[in-house]
């Protein structure tokens, strides 16, 4: 590749912020030991925030937006990475405070990088993207709080989106049955074919949350916060355990103690952006084991870098099925 590379720059003044695509050189990037070829990225809900300013993702202008990047290796002063090293990076201030996956080229620290799975491809690596890692986070922490398919059910919220198709996909995989919500009716057969047993309306969820309901499930993900987490919360059947990691239906929780105390659920809070490295190497490595190829290729779409902008327009719509992966 040439010195020079193509980006999309995220600019602010008097309080309007805009998206330009332009050419950048590598003198031009942040500080870091590892300069990567990025060759794809993808399209979370976070991404779609930080693109069209709704909500204050970006700390630091001008920015490269994306939150995710894979690529290869072109420069390191890092020891544990050469050129050539297939990597992948989700988070660590990406989009927020340190130029983003939406540019062919990234300067970045290789403490922040994990090298790909030999089984995945990068642009398979970014249809799992944050929305994927994040998701097996999530079911990794549920096996960790003792949730087992023998214990019952796992109910997944938002389940058409990126982490629940993710999440759908892999619960399925290790045999728990998965009960999927989602606000679109039209995506049941899309769900199924990820192995969800049951599809339950977004709006069975939504509703005024009781401090406690029937216990229905032992498990959860979910990536809706506000009135369905508190929902989920309160149906989850005792010693049950929940793994929230979103605001799609926003950041409020109006719940109680009851379920905590009278039922012993546990609300596990789920962040990806800071996840230590070891941690990080295992949810990739368990992707690696636990995602069918096939599934996930039936819920992704790719993208050039020139469609990103709509993209976020979308997902933010609730418009996105799945997962979009960006040819940069």
């Amino acid at each position: 590749m040439t010195s020079r590379f193509k980006a999309i720059l995220l600019k602010k003044a008097d309080d309007k912020q805009t998206a330009e695509d332009v050419e950048l050189s590598i003198d031009d990037l942040m500080p870091g030991d590892v300069t990567v070829v990025v060759s794809h990225s993808t399209v979370n809900y976070k991404d779609g925030l930080a693109l069209t300013g709704r909500s204050p993702v970006v700390r630091k202008f001008p920015m490269i937006p994306g939150i995710d990047l894979a690529g290869a290796v072109e420069t390191s002063d890092n020891p544990n990475f050469k050129p050539g090293d297939k990597v992948v990076l989700n988070g660590f201030g990406l989009s927020e405070v340190h130029y983003g996956g939406y540019a062919q080229k990234a300067r970045v620290k290789g403490d922040w990088l994990v090298p790909l799975p030999s089984a995945f491809t990068p642009a398979q690596a970014m249809a799992i993207g944050t929305a994927g890692y994040t998701a097996m986070l999530c079911v990794l922490a549920l096996e960790d709080a003792g949730v087992t398919p023998a214990r019952g059910a796992v109910v997944v919220t938002g389940a058409s989106g990126g982490v629940g198709s993710v999440a759908v996909a892999v619960l399925a995989k290790l045999g728990f049955k998965v009960i999927a919500s989602t606000g679109r009716p039209e995506e049941e057969a899309y769900l199924k074919g990820l192995g969800a047993s049951e599809i339950i309306p977004r709006a069975e969820l939504s509703g005024e949350p009781r401090m406690l309901g029937k216990e229905r499930w032992a498990g959860a993900v979910d990536s809706v916060g506000s009135k369905t987490l508190a929902n989920v919360i309160s149906q989850t059947s005792y010693g049950g355990a929940v793994a929230a990691c979103g605001l799609a239906g926003g950041m409020d929780l109006p719940t109680s103690v009851a379920p905590f105390i009278l039922r012993g659920v546990s609300l596990l809070g789920i962040d990806s952006v800071q996840m230590p490295k070891p941690r990080r190497i295992q949810a990739w490595n368990r992707l690696a084991e636990d995602l069918d190829l096939k599934k996930l290729a039936a819920m992704t779409r790719t993208i050039p870098l020139s469609g990103v902008r709509k993209a976020a327009d979308d997902i933010l719509a609730g418009k996105v099925r799945g997962r979009l992966v960006v040819e940069i």
